[in-house]
C-alpha cells in the first residue's frame, strides 16, 4: 500500500473542508506540477497545463494533447462541496445569556446527526471596501469549538416520540457561540433591567478586535460550519479512514492526483472539481452552468487554429468522462436497504456505476454498454481492481451525480468513485485500498 499518498490524502481533506479550500490546496498542488493560470498564456501549444478557476469555488486543470480539440478530451469530472451547515445573512442573537449564530442546512443530511458535536467554522467575510477576511476556527487545538445543543433524556420524552426526520427542527440547528456566567445585579426573571444583548457585544467585540469585521459583514460572508478535528485511521488494522467531506473529496483528489501524474498524449485530459453538486449542481460556479463550455472556450480561443464555435461543440461531444463520485457502501448493519448482488463493497475498489438516479432511474444519465465495455478493458489491462454496482434498492430511493449533466453535450460519461459508509453523516468512513484503486483507475483513463 501507498501510505504516503494515503497520508497525503488525509492532509488535503484537513486542509480543505469547504470548496474555497479545496480549490486553494488543488491550485497550490497544479501550480507545483507546472499548471498555470490560463490568463498567462496566449497561445496554448501540446504539453502546455492551465488551469481556469470561477469565483474561487470551482477548479478546471488542462493538459493539452498533440491532438486536434474537435476530437474530443478525457475528462474527470468531481464536486468539491460536501453537507453542512451555512451560517445566515442575520445569524447573531442572544437568547436568554447565550449567543447563537443562526444556520441553515446544505445539502442531504440528518439533522440529528450535526447534534451536540464539536463544530469548526470556515469561511471568509467580504467588507465593503473590498478586503476579504479569512476565518477558520475550531480546527488548531488552542481554538475553540462550537455545538448544537440538545435536550436531556430526562425531558425528552415528548420528542422521542417523534420521527427522526422532525424531532430536531432545521430552525433549532443553531450553534452556540458564547455565553456569559449572570452577575449577581442580573437575574433571568428581571427582563426589565437586564441587558439583552450584553453577551453578544461581547462576542462582537472580540470578532471586532480578531478578525476585523462588524456584525453587518455577516451580510456578506459564506461561512461554513463543519465537524471540528482530523482525518483520522479507524478501525484497530488501520485499514479505513474517518473523515469529514470524502464525498466527494476522495474522488476530487484522486482524480487531480491522476492527471498531475499523467501526461496526455492525443487528447487532451482534463479535471474539474465543481461545486453545489449537493443541492442539485445550480449557480454560477455548479455543473449545471456553462462553466464548462466556457472554459473549453477558452481553450479553443488560445489554439493556433482560434476559436471555432463548430470546434467547440464537437470537442464536447466526442469527449468521454468518468463522473467521480462516490457510492454507496454495502452496510451489513442494515443490508435490507441493498441489492448485495449490485452493491459495492468496503475494499472492492473502484466502484462502476452504469446509472444512478432514483426509482425509476429518475435524474440517470445511464452509460452506454459500449462505452464500459471500453473502460472495463482499460481496467483491466491495467490492473485496477473494479466493482460494478448500483446505490440501493430500487424502491428505496437514490441519488445523482453530474453525470447527466455532462451527457447533455453528446459525451460518453460513466460515474466512476469510491465506496463510502455512512455518507453525508458528519463523519463518512472509506477504505484506504478503494483510495488507492480510484486513482489508478482514473490514471488508467487518462491514456485513452
Amino acid at each position: 500500500m501507498n501510505e504516503q499518498f494515503i497520508v497525503n490524502y488525509k492532509n488535503f481533506l484537513n486542509n480543505g473542508k469547504t470548496e474555497r479550500e479545496c480549490v486553494k490546496e488543488l491550485t497550490i498542488q497544479a501550480e507545483q506540477h507546472g499548471y498555470k493560470d490560463i490568463a498567462a498564456y496566449t497561445i496554448l501549444r501540446p504539453g502546455d497545463k492551465v488551469y481556469i478557476q470561477k469565483m474561487n469555488k470551482t477548479i478546471m486543470l488542462f493538459e493539452i494533447g498533440t491532438g486536434r480539440l474537435n476530437s474530443g478530451m478525457n475528462i474527470l469530472g468531481a464536486h468539491i462541496d460536501s453537507p453542512r451547515l451555512d451560517v445566515k445573512q442575520n445569524p447573531l442573537y442572544e437568547k436568554d445569556f447565550v449567543v447563537y449564530l443562526n444556520t441553515h442546512y446544505y445539502g442531504g443530511i440528518k439533522k440529528y446527526q450535526w447534534v451536540t458535536l464539536p463544530l469548526a467554522v470556515h469561511g471568509v467575510a467580504c467588507k465593503t471596501d473590498g478586503t476579504t477576511v479569512e476565518i477558520k476556527i475550531g480546527e488548531d487545538p488552542a481554538d475553540p469549538v462550537f455545538c448544537i445543543s440538545d435536550i436531556l433524556p430526562h425531558l425528552a420524552q415528548d420528542q422521542l416520540k417523534d420521527k427522526a426526520s422532525d424531532f430536531i427542527p432545521g430552525e433549532n440547528l443553531d450553534i452556540v457561540f458564547g455565553s456569559e456566567k449572570p452577575s449577581k445585579s442580573d437575574s433571568l426573571k428581571d427582563t426589565k433591567n437586564k441587558d439583552k444583548d450584553k453577551c453578544k457585544k461581547e462576542v462582537l467585540k472580540l470578532l471586532k478586535e480578531t478578525y476585523g469585521i462588524d456584525e453587518e459583514d455577516f451580510c456578506s460572508a459564506e461561512l461554513e460550519i463543519v465537524p471540528a478535528g482530523s482525518a483520522r485511521d479507524c478501525g484497530l488494522d488501520r485499514s479505513l479512514i474517518l473523515a469529514y467531506g470524502q464525498d466527494d473529496r476522495s474522488c476530487a483528489y484522486t482524480s487531480a492526483q491522476a492527471l498531475f501524474d499523467s501526461k496526455a498524449s492525443l487528447r487532451t485530459n482534463c479535471c474539474i472539481c465543481v461545486d453545489k453538486e449537493e443541492i442539485g449542481s445550480v449557480g454560477a460556479t455548479g455543473m449545471g452552468s456553462h462553466l464548462l463550455e466556457n472554459a473549453v472556450a477558452e481553450i479553443i480561443a488560445r489554439m493556433p487554429e482560434g476559436y471555432n464555435e463548430l470546434t467547440l461543440r464537437r470537442c464536447l461531444e466526442n469527449s468521454i468522462m468518468l463522473s467521480s463520485d462516490v457510492n454507496a457502501a454495502y452496510d451489513p448493519m442494515n443490508s435490507g436497504l441493498y441489492d448485495k448482488d449490485n452493491a459495492s463493497f468496503l475494499g472492492g475498489g473502484l466502484v462502476f456505476n452504469k446509472y444512478t438516479g432514483s426509482r425509476g432511474k429518475s435524474s440517470a444519465s445511464d452509460a452506454n454498454p459500449e462505452f464500459i465495455a471500453k473502460i472495463r478493458d482499460i481496467m483491466t489491462k491495467n490492473n485496477v481492481t473494479f466493482q460494478m454496482a448500483e446505490l440501493g434498492k430500487v424502491d428505496q430511493g437514490g441519488g445523482g451525480t453530474i453525470a447527466y449533466l455532462a451527457a447533455k453535450y453528446g459525451m460518453n460519461v460513466l460515474d466512476a468513485g469510491v465506496s463510502v459508509l455512512s455518507m453525508h453523516a458528519p463523519w463518512e468512513i472509506t477504505n484506504k485500498e478503494d483510495i488507492l484503486q480510484a486513482y489508478n483507475g482514473y490514471k488508467a483513463f487518462l491514456t485513452l
